[in-house]
């Protein structure tokens, strides 16, 4: 299995020091000019540097002097002082003024530039960037022409995929040593455009703890079914919730669990009165939830759809948490956890895995914290919710993050701002407990289920199907199609 890491920069600090000669910035400036000459489309055009206070500006600098030999025009633009910079970039800093290079303290205007390439800041940036910086960055965005960013887009956290106050947006990110999550999370996709990765040939011996979740990782999906089956050999789902008004939110659910292949789905509904048929999807036994649970046998339950928060609802969660079963914990189940401690309480010490899916805000009432709070820390905070609740934990949103209690997390990249639509976070949950049901771990069915959920908005576009007006009926029929062409 092909699996691509992430590493923090404190981790990338640690690459960094591992390096016994002094060849890295070399490398990074070289691999910078090689780049950015494939991406310029017209050799005669001017490119526009633009080289920060620290080590990202060296890189940029050495790259300027390789543009300078290959006959390229170059306009550098220093944004820090020269007597402030560190070591290797002040001895980049005067190799290019010695190669008769010289430097602008600002964009000038009036020239049509074919690239520009952003070495303001690097992985180290911490604080949020106003003033002539801030400034400076919405000059570069400005600029119709591409953006190449080095190592991250300046003014993107690394480790979080936060703007830090104002972020380039590139239109590519050549980034060194390791991949960083902050590319993949949060702000970031909106801020990287097209990734490229160089180890500048280094020899990387650190142990990520992060790695994306990339289709290459599921192949196959699930083992070919044999000719001689049966639907007891895939497993049975219950679906929970359903409260007066909310009953789609169930059917949505028990629907994707059927498409990804469940053997059996019930539906428990907590509406006390409505028809027991999904005419849409007359598979689905529909079911009243009351005692539900001891009147069937299945392989794992997903409670919380449209369940609503009332005595009632409580006490529905209640039993299932009970029950020796792996459960998928979603919406309205979180908050009810969130707000009683007996909920919590038997959700931490439960015997079978249990895979939760917070949104934000979901997130932020089982920590007791605020929606901003997560975002500002996504991988870190969903670690929190792993380890506290000692689940697996899904923390939706751009580049959702799954994270295990034995402190191991991924970032899904598949997904597109079409999953932003009533009903598709109950489709994500009923794939999950389909692919249980098929006897995938919990964990391994979290990672699985956020892939192929992300994967079948990204086809359903490509075919002109969204993003606007994308539907999570539709991402479930998708879906479907998606796991057969995985096996």
């Amino acid at each position: 299995m092909n699996i691509t890491p992430l590493y923090l920069s404190q981790q990338i600090r640690v690459i960094e020091q591992l390096v016994t000669d002094d060849s890295l910035m070399a490398k990074a400036g070289l691999a910078i000019a090689a780049l950015a000459k494939d991406l310029l489309q017209n050799s005669d055009d001017t490119i526009l540097i633009i080289a920060g206070p620290g080590n990202n500006g060296g890189d940029v600098l050495v790259a300027a002097r390789h543009f300078m030999q290959s006959w390229h025009k170059v306009v550098v633009v220093m944004a820090g002082e020269a007597d402030r910079l560190p070591v290797d970039a002040a001895e980049a800093h005067d190799a290019w003024l010695a190669c008769g290079g010289t430097v602008q303290t600002s964009i000038p205007q009036n020239t049509y530039y074919g690239l520009v390439i952003d070495g303001l800041f690097g992985i180290g940036l911490q604080r949020p960037l106003d003033g002539k910086y801030a400034e400076l960055i919405g000059q570069i965005n400005a600029l119709s022409c591409p953006i190449l960013a080095v190592d991250i887009p300046s003014g993107l956290s690394a480790d979080t995929g936060c703007v830090l106050g104002y972020a380039v947006q590139a239109t590519h990110t050549l980034t060194f040593l390791g991949l960083k999550p902050g590319l993949y999370t949060l702000d970031g996709p909106g801020h990287v455009g097209e990734i490229h990765f160089s180890d500048l040939g280094v020899s990387n011996s650190v142990t990520a703890q992060g790695w994306l979740l990339e289709q290459e990782m599921f192949i196959p999906a699930l083992p070919p079914r044999k000719k001689n089956s049966h639907k007891g050999l895939f497993g049975s789902v219950a679906v929970i919730g359903g409260d007066s008004g909310m009953n789609g939110a169930v059917l949505l659910a028990a629907r994707a669990a059927l498409l990804i292949g469940g053997g059996k789905v019930y539906g428990g509904l907590l509406a006390e009165h409505g028809a027991l048929l999904d005419p849409m999807q007359p598979e689905i036994m529909l079911r009243r939830a009351s005692g539900l649970h001891d009147e069937i046998t299945v392989s794992c339950a997903v409670v919380g759809p449209g369940m609503g928060r009332s005595q009632r609802a409580f006490q529905c969660l209640a039993d299932w948490l009970g029950q020796p079963v792996p459960l998928v914990l979603d919406a309205d189940a979180l908050q009810l956890i969130a707000t009683h401690p007996p909920l919590k309480t038997m959700l931490q010490q439960r015997q079978h895995e249990a895979v939760i899916t917070p949104h934000p805000g979901e997130a932020a009432s089982l920590l007791g914290c605020s929606n901003a709070d997560i975002q500002q820390d996504r991988i870190g905070n969903a670690l929190k919710l792993a380890q506290e609740f000692k689940v697996t934990a899904i923390l939706k949103g751009a580049g959702s993050i799954c994270a295990q209690a034995d402190g191991q997390w991924f970032i899904n990249t598949s997904g597109n701002p079409g999953l932003s639509a009533a009903g598709t976070g109950d489709v994500l949950a009923g794939i999950i407990g389909g692919l249980i049901a098929q006897g995938l771990s919990p964990s391994h069915a979290a990672k699985l289920g956020v892939y192929v959920h992300g994967a079948a908005a990204d086809a359903l576009v490509q075919q002109g199907i969204g993003p606007i007006g994308l539907t999570a009926s539709e991402v479930a029929l998708m879906a479907r199609q998606l796991i057969n062409a995985m096996i």
